[in-house]
């Protein structure tokens, strides 16, 4: 089903007039009939426990959209998204992102390691950066262990440098982020731009929001009416070029896939640099090398204090081994796009080839059920047509 790109979708006029009902309410008029505002000090809003949602702040009644992604907290696609949704002036923006590439990293946590979290500066949005996953993003905002605010409406992950379609959504993280925002009740969309490496540019990234910011906007307002889908989460795939795209179209999940080809490479380890940020560890990763360190220079020395015993041990245990002397190699592996040869107009990668804007049910598993895939391809196809 095609149907062409929506116009921007608006809160409902009831909820607007409460609103300022209420902005008014809190802001008594002076003796000059002048608001009287409150004074905010800069140092102040900087601090995490400022999440913009607090009590007396004139952003308490907005609702919360949290925005992560894989390609690190510096990349052009969070950038352009969170500035839009902050310019639109109807949304608190959280937003909490890797600091460094973390793509085709899939459904991965940061088990028993610890993770570190800095403050970032997004003007307009309360913000973080950490050393983990996408999926650790989305955990800790949900966990209520970071914001102070409440849960957000709606989770937004991307935009991704890279389709997701197919197979893909396997090894995506961004497709991961969204699908853990899903796993713990909250609605989500990933979104990804078919990056081509000789084709596209960096503003093709603020095209996508473009694109995106209507069908954002409609799930908003039906998350507030209480109408959105129960369970659902999707997974928009925006054209090379997205202002030029044919419209939405409605898509199903394909076999798409690249080849994983890996190649021998010489140097060090060191060698594999992030995309978006510099190698340096932050203070907190430090200080935890540094106690790594500790431990193993503490470790020499109790070898030091016990050196007969080991001395035996090693004289009975060690007799007629040959040393074992180890070897090094560095691979690196990339993803290879292949023909593909199902030709089905429906599938995701197949319309997103064409020129549209492949939007598909990111399930969490195989299949849904009928009446939850029947009411969500509903509120797709009812949400595409608003402001026509």
């Amino acid at each position: 089903m095609t149907t062409p790109v929506v116009k921007n979708n608006f809160l409902p006029p009831g909820l607007v007039s409460n609103l300022q009902q209420v902005l008014a309410n809190r802001m008594p008029a002076g003796n000059d009939g002048v608001s009287s505002k409150p004074v905010i000090n800069d140092e102040d809003s900087s601090q995490p426990s400022s999440s913009g949602n607090e009590p007396g702040d004139d952003n308490v009644s907005k609702p919360i959209i949290l925005v992560t992604n894989s390609d690190g907290i510096e990349s052009p696609g969070l950038s352009y998204l969170v500035n839009a949704l902050v310019s639109e002036g109807v949304y608190n923006v959280n937003v909490i992102a890797p600091q460094s590439d973390k793509s085709a990293a899939g459904h991965s946590v940061s088990l028993k390691e610890t993770v570190e979290v800095v403050t970032a500066d997004i003007n307009g949005a309360v913000a973080y950066e950490i050393s983990g996953t996408p999926v650790d993003c989305v955990s800790l905002a949900l966990s209520g262990a970071l914001f102070s605010c409440s849960k957000p409406l709606l989770v937004l992950s991307g935009i991704n440098k890279g389709s997701s379609c197919g197979h893909h959504m396997f090894y995506s993280s961004v497709v991961a982020g969204a699908r853990e925002a899903l796993m713990n009740g909250v609605p989500s969309m990933s979104i990804s731009l078919n990056w081509k490496k000789d084709g596209s540019q960096e503003s093709d990234f603020k095209d996508a929001v473009t694109v995106c910011l209507p069908l954002i906007n409609a799930a908003m307002r039906d998350i507030e009416k209480g109408i959105f889908p129960k369970g659902l989460a999707l997974n928009v795939e925006v054209p090379t070029s997205p202002l030029t795209n044919k419209g939405l179209k409605v898509t199903k999940q394909s076999l798409w896939r690249s080849t994983l080809s890996w190649q021998a490479i010489s140097g060090t380890r060191h060698q594999a640099a992030s995309r978006f940020s510099g190698s340096q560890l932050g203070l907190g990763m430090q200080f935890a090398q540094l106690s790594r360190d500790a431990s193993a220079a503490g470790a020499v020395r109790r070898l030091a204090t016990q050196k007969k015993n080991i001395e035996i041990v090693e004289s009975v245990g060690a007799a007629g081994k040959s040393v074992f002397k180890r070897t090094v190699k560095y691979f690196r592996v990339e993803m290879l796009d292949k023909d593909q040869e199902e030709d089905n107009e429906d599938l995701d990668f197949r319309a997103l080839e064409n020129g549209f804007v492949a939007v598909s049910l990111l399930p969490l598993s195989a299949h849904l059920d009928s009446e939850t895939e029947a009411a969500a391809l509903d509120w797709i196809s009812s949400a595409l047509l608003v402001g026509e």
